[in-house]
């Protein structure tokens, strides 16, 4: 028999996005819910029970009622909201997190979906930190930019609309009290023992996202930007979904254009800089490894 799907937020950015990727497939069988009876408790529940998988792409409350609602269940969940992100009984979602971490994503009951920004921050940060070349008690600075479309139908209509609440401005600093959402999971499957200090941004297009991380050579237990660029290729090589740019590749990058993997479910890295100072760079697009192609590698995992 084929697995049965449910997306529970099917009719939201992520949610839309996961069912394009879902319904060209012949090798899993999807259930939904009519748009008119998404908030009915009782057939969400049902759904939620019938399926074999269901993908949670659901503000964080309605997430944390989703999961009640299976719970003497045998459904395995993906979350693709903040609300497990950090909670020891769910495995985090990002594959490559560390050898055999693809492994406790197929034997997972409870997956929690990494966030956009840190699917970048943690790629760069992880194998650093696991390899002792960036210390644990490092005080790093990360900064970012994102399409607008990871800010949800709110934020698109802002930035697409001409109405009283449109946005105009080309690009824009927010989370200004420096206390994103993201910065707890960073925190912990980054291995630091310190908040970075997390400064994110918005653009004018719609999907796409670079995530920069400088550094300081002399403060890393190594010696060159040849070093650094050595652990995160080792880190990453052989994986599908992840490729470190060589450095004679990203020393022909004059400008990097952060909708260049836009539509894609895969990830970029490069190691910018000189064996003084570095700007490792994750380049990715907001919505595909950073949401919802993330979640459907993670299904994909867990159908085995």
């Amino acid at each position: 028999m084929k697995p049965k799907i449910f997306v529970d937020g099917e009719h939201g950015t992520t949610g839309l996005q996961i069912l394009e990727r879902l319904g060209k497939r012949d090798d899993i069988e999807l259930l939904s819910i009519a748009h008119e009876d998404r908030r009915d408790q009782a057939v969400r529940k049902a759904l939620l029970n019938e399926a074999d998988f269901a993908i949670l792409c659901l503000p964080d409350d309605a997430s944390r009622e989703a999961a009640s609602m299976v719970a003497d269940g045998t459904t395995r969940l993906i979350d693709a909201s903040t609300a497990h992100r950090t909670n020891p009984d769910w495995v985090f979602g990002f594959k490559e997190l560390e050898p055999g971490h693809a492994d406790k994503i197929a034997k997972a009951r409870f997956v929690a979906n990494p966030g956009c920004y840190s699917t970048g921050a943690i790629a760069l940060i992880r194998p650093l930190t696991q390899g002792g070349v960036l210390p644990k008690d490092a005080l790093i600075s990360i900064n970012a930019v994102s399409g607008y479309t990871g800010g949800g139908k709110g934020l698109i209509a802002q930035m697409e609309g001409d109405g009283e609440d449109a946005i105009d401005a080309p690009h824009f600093l927010y989370a200004t009290q420096l206390a994103h959402k993201h910065v707890p999971e960073i925190t912990e499957y980054g291995l630091l023992e310190n908040k970075p200090i997390f400064s994110p941004s918005v653009g004018r297009f719609p999907q796409g996202m670079i995530v920069q991380l400088p550094l300081h050579v002399a403060a890393l237990n190594a010696s060159s930007r040849k070093d650094v660029h050595a652990y995160l290729a080792a880190h990453y090589k052989g994986c599908e979904h992840v490729r470190v740019a060589d450095l004679a590749e990203s020393d022909a990058v004059a400008r990097l254009d952060p909708t260049k993997l836009a539509d894609t479910d895969t990830m970029e890295i490069h190691v910018f800089g000189s064996d003084e100072q570095v700007n490792l760079v994750a380049l990715l697009d907001n919505l595909g490894k950073g949401a919802s192609g993330a979640c459907v590698q993670a299904l994909d995992l867990m159908i085995g």
